[in-house]
């Protein structure tokens, strides 16, 4: 109590004792994946596609985390945290037209003369950027005998350097292009440098073989105490979503097998059942057909979770050469749930929506086919005349069926998340009936809020939830161990998964009966 000394009126703040809750977001995508450049095992929020690419680069042969990335933020994504994987790696091609995972060193090529040794001229930008570098040797404009022009193009950006030679001096062409943002120059030892020819042109293309990138199912996974992988997204409470779709990039080159896949799926799994408040969204193996899908989903995969779903089949898209391709479907889905929780909300199933940014599936699917893969959790894509390509399933990998519905799984997460992060206050105040009072008015309040948006089922308040915190669950042996006991209950809403029209002949002037 303050201490009034003198006469006079005083005015006090006084808190009413409890805080409204407010909700949490709900459409936060994790992806884990190859990328071109950018920091390595370093969750780093992204929220829009030129964030992405100016922290990780553009779209790369052979790697999905650029393209699923782009398709949930076609989708209406708005936020997500993005893993690189793989230290130096990124995804680029051999020789042979195969793709592969590259070390990452600088690209290179020999620029050379005659009669003397050429010069190494390496690209700074590891992988497919260095690859795009071309050097062009001209005539210097100040002709001499040995001096010339080096011009270098890449990403949009020409680098003149003039009047440059081979001979020591500040004006020998490895000292000029110190500076240069797109290459470096070595001079090789043994016997005089040759000058390069006038006219001659190299394009950066591989140049020194690189081992192949071993990647294991530990790189994907990682160490929460480490900050790596995705057990390194334990820090961030605002996912809700985890995508890894670059662990089908390292199943097509045989650095994962099947079993790797599996290792890697189930610690997903085991991150969101830890977490609790985010769900993961798998990629089936590519080109399973159906039957051969249910056989992977049932006896080799044999996932159970309600924190995991499963989508199928792989989408087509345009790729960045202008080229049809073939992708995971998860970074698009992810772009799906937070478009419909935007627009709908989080109660809303997210199916019957449509893809954006997709131009075909590689399978088409019969009912009699849908009828043996929706029973065991496995979310069909499928092309409708006239209404596009949409999500046509619902279903989380639980064999529960209080927990079948992605919907009702996500909605407890959000009230969940909610309730927790708006009711911190209530830690180390008095454990007494006034803070029960508080407490049941605060909860109230909130799942008033969200009856209100259609998430609850029932006609009033009193039928879609309710909140107890008395002296019933609250005993004094409860109280002396400074525990208080909320129970809430509240009755989601379930999607019209199966929508059945009963039809008769109905003759006229006679009533229907009961």
């Amino acid at each position: 109590m303050p201490n009034y000394l003198s006469p006079g009126v005083y005015t006090e703040e006084v808190s009413s004792g409890s805080k409204p809750i407010e909700g949490v977001g709900t459409a936060v995508a994790g992806f884990v994946g190859f990328a071109e450049r950018g920091p390595v095992d370093e969750p780093v929020l992204v929220t829009n596609w030129t964030q992405f690419t100016q922290t990780f680069g553009g779209f790369v042969d052979g790697g999905y985390l650029a393209h699923s990335v782009y398709g949930f933020f076609l989708n209406g994504g708005g936020a997500a945290y993005v893993v690189r994987i793989g230290g130096d790696g990124d995804a680029s091609a051999e020789g042979n037209g195969q793709p592969r995972l590259e070390a990452g060193r600088s690209a290179a090529a020999e620029l050379a003369g005659t009669g003397g040794r050429p010069l190494i001229v390496r690209a700074r930008e590891p992988g497919p950027a260095g690859n795009k570098v071309v050097v062009d040797v001209q005539d210097a404009s100040e002709p001499g005998e040995d001096t010339f022009k080096l011009v270098v193009r890449a990403h949009g950006v020409e680098e003149v350097y003039d009047n440059v030679t081979v001979r020591r001096g500040p004006a020998n062409v490895a000292t000029a292009v110190r500076q240069s943002q797109l290459i470096t120059i070595e001079e090789t030892k043994g016997g005089a440098l040759a000058v390069p020819a006038k006219g001659a042109a190299v394009t950066l293309s591989g140049g020194e073989a690189a081992e192949p990138m071993r990647v294991g199912p530990n790189d994907y996974v990682g160490d929460a105490g480490d900050r790596t992988g995705f057990a390194g997204l334990e820090a961030i409470d605002d996912i809700t979503m985890l995508c890894v779709p670059d662990l089908m990039s390292a199943y097509q080159r045989g650095i994962l097998d099947a079993e790797g896949v599996k290792a890697v799926q189930l610690a997903m799994i085991a991150h969101c059942e830890l977490m609790s408040d985010r769900v993961a969204i798998l990629d089936p193996l590519p080109d399973l057909k159906p039957q051969r899908l249910k056989d992977w989903r049932m006896n080799e995969a044999g996932y159970d979770s309600k924190y995991a779903t499963l989508y199928w089949p792989w989408l087509t898209i345009m790729g960045h050469d202008g080229r049809p391709m073939a992708v995971p479907p998860c970074g698009h889905v992810a772009g799906v749930w937070a478009r419909n929780d935007d627009t709908r909300g989080v109660h809303k199933a997210p199916a019957n929506e449509v893809l954006r940014g997709v131009i075909d599936l590689p399978s088409g699917l019969t009912r009699r086919e849908h009828d043996t893969l929706n029973p065991v959790g496995v979310n069909c894509i499928r092309s409708f005349p006239g209404q596009g390509i949409r999500i046509w399933g619902a279903r989380t990998l639980s064999s529960d069926p209080e927990w079948r519905y992605l919907n009702v799984r996500r909605l407890f997460n959000y009230v969940e998340k909610s309730i927790l992060s708006g009711t911190n206050w209530v830690v180390f105040e008095p454990n007494d009936q006034y803070l029960w009072s508080a407490v049941n008015r605060t909860i109230n309040m909130f799942l008033r809020r969200v009856w209100r948006s259609g998430a609850l089922f029932g006609d009033t308040p009193e039928q879609a939830f309710y909140v107890k915190c008395d002296a019933e669950n609250n005993p004094p042996e409860n109280r002396d161990a400074g525990v208080l006991t909320v129970d809430i209950g509240i009755a989601p809403v379930k999607p019209a998964e199966f929508v059945v029209f009963r039809l008769s002949q109905y003759s006229e002037g006679t009533a229907l009966q009961e």
